[in-house]
């Protein structure tokens, strides 16, 4: 395929060299002679180990070529990546002019070609850019409408500076965020060899992911940070007891704690987690992100909260109680201080959960209620039947029980869903997922 390339920097730089190893015309383009004239020469434009030796065979063979003319390098491919800069401005925003700027070059380029030109942003944009600024900038230079007179898509990179080659070659993940056909069959062409899990999504949802990587990541290394500092002066080598963490692949990682939803709750996370920051503490030992970690839960049981009483209704109808289904263990369950805030507020509460019956608890879960909850044996209803009948508004709080009741929720009662009961659902009318 032939492939321009506009911004010869990091991300460009490595994407270049590696297209024309695998057999595919590129040409560079920057603006800058500093970067193109060590590619013009063979030679790389920054450190990146193994990055010179591909740079070189791939000039050597004229399968790689370096120009500051974006028509002369439109002109010479079907597919273009963008991958300039995106960075921070003083307030912490991103700084999209080098991205509007080259999407008017690229417009104007293709105004006057008569094939199909495909553009596929590589750059780290927030959700939304694309569709905001690129095509605009695009359709306005060029005349044509995006998805019809030329292709877009976005295509998030995963490279990690020092070991980009390895990650462009064995990425965790592609991801391609499409628009139009085309585009993503010329995408789906160039990564065919690469045998790793492949994902098809809207633009929004590709620029989102990116995000959501790199943030993930930033959390892990604070994390391993905070612990490393806690258990270092507790005395504990933190590398063995991280090392060990990592080796658990079914929880620790997995998809069982990072799927978005509501709030933790149980006898284990909430004390264990304040147990933790009250050593710090005690330590001297700064741990602001197990700290905010709290913080972060209790906005979850108040974004629920305020989906409620945005309805307007009062008589509220919750699906669940204990802190996870199958259990009865209402300790430090989010669903309890939902409906106790609720209750305080003077709203009328209808709940129901097959594990909770005042009969049958015994222990703790029997000294939770009397102490905290005296009032629970009027509000506990014996069917979900009678709860969805008689409420304004549902709260999905348990996943199971709904699952096959959610149809006998009239279409003009709302719908507050924290466990996300049918996969395919988002918020749209009387229905509110609480973060989808």
């Amino acid at each position: 395929m032939k492939i321009s390339i506009f911004g010869a920097g990091y991300v460009g730089a490595v994407s270049a060299a590696c297209l024309a190893q695998e057999g595919h015309h590129v040409v560079a383009v920057d603006p800058d002679p500093n970067k193109i004239r060590p590619l013009l020469a063979g030679e790389s434009p920054i450190i990146e180990p193994g990055l010179p030796d591909l740079i070189r065979a791939a000039v050597t063979s004229g399968r790689l070529k370096a120009t500051s003319d974006a028509g002369a390098a439109i002109a010479e491919s079907e597919l273009s990546l963008i991958c300039v800069g995106t960075p921070s401005r003083s307030d912490g925003s991103l700084n999209t002019e080098y991205l509007k700027r080259v999407s008017e070059e690229i417009g104007a380029a293709i105004r006057t070609k008569n094939v199909f030109h495909s553009i596929v942003v590589r750059s780290t944009c927030l959700p939304g850019t694309t569709d905001e600024i690129v095509v605009p900038a695009l359709e306005a230079a060029s005349g044509l409408k995006a998805g019809e007179g030329f292709g877009i898509a976005y295509l998030p990179e995963f490279l990690r500076e020092s070991t980009a080659i390895k990650d462009y070659y064995d990425p965790g993940v592609i991801v391609f965020g499409y628009r139009d056909g085309t585009t993503l069959e010329r995408l789906q062409e160039i990564h065919e060899h690469l045998a790793r899990p492949k994902f098809i999504v809207d633009i929004r949802t590709a620029e989102g992911i990116k995000y959501a990587n790199n943030a993930w990541h930033a959390v892990k290394i604070s994390f391993s940070n905070e612990m490393g500092n806690v258990l270092s002066t507790a005395g504990i080598d933190s590398h063995i007891a991280l090392n060990i963490l990592c080796s658990d692949d079914r929880l620790n990682i997995s998809r069982a704690y990072l799927m978005p939803g509501f709030a933790f709750g149980g006898s284990c996370l909430p004390k264990d987690l304040r147990a933790l920051i009250s050593l710090s503490r005690r330590q001297g030992t700064p741990a602001p992100l197990l700290e905010a970690t709290l913080s972060a839960n209790e906005a979850q049981i108040n974004r629920a909260y305020n989906m409620i009483v945005e309805r307007g209704q009062r008589r509220i109808g919750i699906v669940g109680l204990s802190f996870k289904p199958d259990t009865d263990d209402l300790r430090e369950s989010p669903l309890v201080e939902l409906a106790e805030r609720l209750y305080g507020r003077g709203y009328e509460l209808n709940i129901y959960d097959p594990n909770i019956r005042l009969a049958r608890l015994t222990g703790a879960n029997a000294s939770f209620i009397k102490a905290r909850l005296p009032h629970l044996a009027g509000l506990l209803k014996e069917d979900i039947d009678t709860v969805i009948s008689e409420s304004d508004v549902i709260v999905v709080g348990n996943r199971a029980e709904m699952n096959g009741s959610i149809r006998k929720v009239a279409p003009t009662t709302p719908i507050i869903d924290l466990v996300r009961v049918e996969g395919s659902r988002r918020t749209q009318g009387n229905y509110h997922g609480i973060c989808w």
